[in-house]
């Protein structure tokens, strides 16, 4: 192999060079200064991230094992800025919290693992490469949601998602290992030429769906989903909610195209199916929540399955729409979060009837709140409402009409409860607001990134044009 080559990795070594860089901070650096190390990883990070956006040829190493193109750069890059808004949002967190109890280090060391786990599942070439990234990305996550180990709904939250991914690996592995007997090959390449439509490999198929549909939280494989966002530390939620979310849609659109186009017709029939479960329930469930983690868990399983009508094409436009609506959805989801987050540091208080009056005590953080629930309703000008338009013509022109007309009656269903936060924030009183506050630094630029992210997307559409030129 030709050591230049290397360059074609440039991701997964530079965050890998960050995370060692850490572990000689952690080691060399006086406890007394430890108090620096989230400014340190957050500025090493937004150093990585603009790395990213760097050009890179594309090409393939170890024989095929792993592959780069300029889209799957940007799904790196798409990745890279949601934990990016994620570790801005934590740093008073991590501050106030672990600031002198020896466990700093470890939080953004699992992070950053997790995030190169997701690095390998995009760019793998075998599936030996891609189980490895997926196990990499999953394991660290289960450990952060069980991170606060004196509270009981941290170490519950934690237990569940390792039950739930352990049995979604074994489903995912069987899948594996059938696709395995019947193509004769690990690679990907080697498998779509070796792959016939029988019944063993159709079954290894589902079963690899299956154990995939559980990282994206997909209906009927969503049952953790609520319970592990309520107990989790609230940016370990965003995490969850948006870059292994974010890093699960782009392999599994990956992989539908590439690797089983001979099942293109079982495999659209199924999207159609789960893509109506996940938006009906995910809206339904939503509607009876009062927790906000909760309330945001449900409204990130609608809007997954409003995902699937831009996996339904199978071509390069809904590809497209499919990175652009990721990207609208992780400034839209975050900014929400961040609001969470924020009022959670200052007052503890996480149900939505607590927000009742918020505007008039806190009149910015109810903006920001009202542009992230509009995005995600995609009600127009704001940028989810361009996302999920891409996503319904992606889904029309691929004659997806009836699914079309069910996507639009969910999106009328989640507008009613997004809105039920805005009357809470806006129109209710309340006897004990919500005292003012003002957030951390880098929390305000976390969410003015949010803020220009939602209006930026949505008033400047040629992004889209732009993201379409990579993918083709």
């Amino acid at each position: 192999m030709d050591w230049q080559k290397l360059i074609l990795m440039r991701d997964e070594l530079s965050l890998t060079v960050l995370l060692l860089l850490l572990l000689v901070l952690e080691i060399a650096m006086d406890s007394r200064r430890k108090h620096q190390l989230p400014t340190i990883a957050l500025a090493l990070f937004a150093l990585h991230t603009a790395l990213g956006f760097l050009p890179l040829a594309s090409g393939h190493l170890f024989g095929g094992m792993f592959h780069t193109t300029p889209m799957l750069q940007l799904m790196k890059s798409i990745l890279n800025i949601g934990l990016l808004l994620v570790l801005l949002q934590a740093h008073a967190y991590v501050r106030s919290e672990w600031v002198g109890r020896e466990r700093i280090t470890e939080f953004y060391f699992l992070l950053f693992s997790s995030l190169l786990g997701a690095y390998f599942m995009i760019s793998a070439g075998d599936f030996l490469m891609f189980y490895l990234g997926l196990e990499l990305a999953s394991l660290p996550v289960a450990a952060l949601a069980a991170y606060e180990l004196s509270r009981q709904r941290s170490a519950e939250a934690g237990i569940k998602l390792v039950l739930s991914a352990a049995l979604a690996s074994g489903v995912l592995l069987l899948g594996i290992s059938f696709l395995y007997a019947t193509g004769g090959s690990m690679y990907f390449e080697d498998l779509q030429k070796g792959l016939s439509p029988n019944v063993l490999s159709v079954l290894g198929f589902l079963f690899f769906f299956s154990g995939l549909s559980f990282k994206i939280s997909l209906v009927p494989f969503h049952f953790w989903t609520a319970d592990v966002y309520e107990g989790a530390p609230i940016s370990v939620t965003s995490y969850l909610s948006v870059v292994s979310k974010g890093a699960a849609v782009f392999v599994l659109g990956i992989l539908l195209v590439q690797l089983f186009p001979l099942y293109a017709d079982i495999w659209r029939e199924i999207l159609v199916v789960i893509a109506i479960l996940t938006m009906t329930l995910g809206n339904l469930f939503a509607l009876r929540q009062t927790n906000m983690k909760r309330f945001l868990a449900f409204s990130s399983i609608a809007q997954a399955g409003f995902i699937l009508l831009g996996l339904l094409a199978g071509d390069s436009r809904g590809m497209t729409a499919v990175l652009y609506f990721v990207l609208i959805y992780a400034f839209s989801n975050l900014a929400a979060f961040g609001v969470v987050q924020a009022i959670a540091l200052h007052t503890g208080k996480e149900t939505m009837s607590e927000y009742e009056g918020l505007y008039r005590s806190n009149p910015r953080l109810s903006l920001v709140m009202l542009l992230a629930m509009f995005s995600l309703a995609g009600v127009p000008p704001v940028a989810g409402f361009f996302g999920k338009f891409f996503l319904f013509m992606s889904a029309a022109g691929a004659g997806y009409y009836g699914l079309v007309l069910v996507a639009v009656i969910n999106v009328v269903i989640s507008l009613y409860y997004y809105l039920l936060v805005i009357r809470a924030m806006f129109l209710r009183k309340s006897e004990q607001p919500i005292a003012h506050f003002v957030s951390d630094l880098p929390m305000r630029i976390s969410l003015v990134l949010c803020v220009a992210g939602i209006l930026f997307l949505g008033l400047y559409s040629p992004v889209y044009e732009w993201v379409l030129g990579l993918v083709l």
